[in-house]
Formats: C-alpha cells, structure tokens, sequence
C-alpha cells in the first residue's frame, strides 16, 4: 500500500534578514516565492499546509488550509511543525521552507526509499554537504517527542532529530535544490539562476 504524504510548507518565521518582509511573499521572477515553492512540492503530496503566523489571509489566497503556531512568540520551525504534525492524518509529512523554490522535484520519493530502506524514523535532507534541518520527511507520530523538546527550552531542530532513527539523503546531483533566500542580494542571484534553468 502506498503511504499518504502530506506537506507543511514553513513561512511563520520573522524575515528578520529581508528587512522583516514576508519571504513567503517577496516576489521573485513575478510570483511570491511560496508559489515556486508549491509548485515544486504539490505533484509529490496529497495534501499542502502553510504555516504562517502572519498575514494568513494572503497566504489563505494560494488554495491551502493555512495554520499558525499553536505555541506563541516565534518560536521557529519546530513550532510550525508540531502545529502541522496534529493537523494531518497522513502517514509521513514533508517539511519544508518557503524560501526554497528549487526544491527537488524527486525529494518526496526518494526520501521516503531512504526511510524505508533503513525502517528510520524520519529523513533529512543533504546538498551532499551540508544536512538542511528544515527540509524533512517524518513520522507524524513523533509530535510528542518534538513538542517535550520544544517545552523544554530548545529550539534547534537537528539537536531534536539526532534523538531519533533519522536518515540523509544526499541530493548532490542537484547542487542548487537548497539555495534559499535570506538578503536581497541572494534574492536578484537566485532570480537569474532561475531565468537561466
């Protein structure tokens, strides 16, 4: 039987680097960079979620149920993913941020063959460098195991993961899948990659 995946994609955060704008929102090459975002992801997924914490009626706008943090005071990406983690009933969530519009348009299956390959609990993401803790795929069932983490004062999500039967999947072959966009600058580079591809 095939799994059912569902998506939360993160745009709660404060943007404090792009001036305090909306990155989900800033433009890029016309469409706000969460469209590019979901465009990458919605062939791979049943279901999409937004996590926002501010302007939801904009994001309301995409088609997606939108939720906010159930913890206040911006706590950062694992509040948006526990608050996700109790509004689906999939069996495995992908995570993912709303500043990456070249996400890989295979993440999905080959992160859910990395878990079932090693009966893991969850799958991170690697450029063939560097892990990117945002970008997951995971068992909705570990919501507690986040949450008691998160009460308990930490905040960074690979200290939590590294608790847990986790796996990497490498996406060397694709070397610009994670380039996000935190400065204006990254913004007009980013801009031009896309243009090219």
């Amino acid at each position: 039987m095939s799994s059912q995946i569902d998506a939360v994609i993160l745009a709660g955060g404060m943007a404090r680097r792009m001036g305090g704008d909306d990155k989900g929102l800033v433009e890029l090459n016309g469409e706000a960079m969460i469209k590019h975002t979901i465009d990458r992801i919605k062939p791979q997924v049943k279901e999409i979620l937004i996590n926002a914490n501010r302007n939801q009626t904009r994001y309301a706008e995409f088609g997606f149920k939108v939720i906010s943090d159930e913890h206040s005071g911006f706590l950062g990406p694992l509040a948006g993913m526990i608050t996700a983690m109790g509004n689906t009933a999939a069996d495995y969530l992908l995570v993912v941020p709303c500043d990456c519009p070249l996400l890989p348009t295979d993440l999905v299956p080959r992160m859910l063959a990395a878990i079932k390959a090693e009966d893991a609990e969850l799958a991170v993401a690697s450029d063939g460098e560097y892990e990117q803790p945002v970008v997951l795929l995971l068992k909705p069932s570990l919501r507690d195991s986040m949450k008691a983490f998160l009460e308990a004062g930490e905040r960074k999500v690979d200290f939590w993961y590294a608790k847990h039967h986790f796996v990497v999947e490498s996406f060397a072959d694709q070397p610009n899948a994670f380039v996000n966009v935190n400065t204006p600058e990254q913004k007009q580079r980013l801009a031009a990659e896309i243009n090219q591809s």
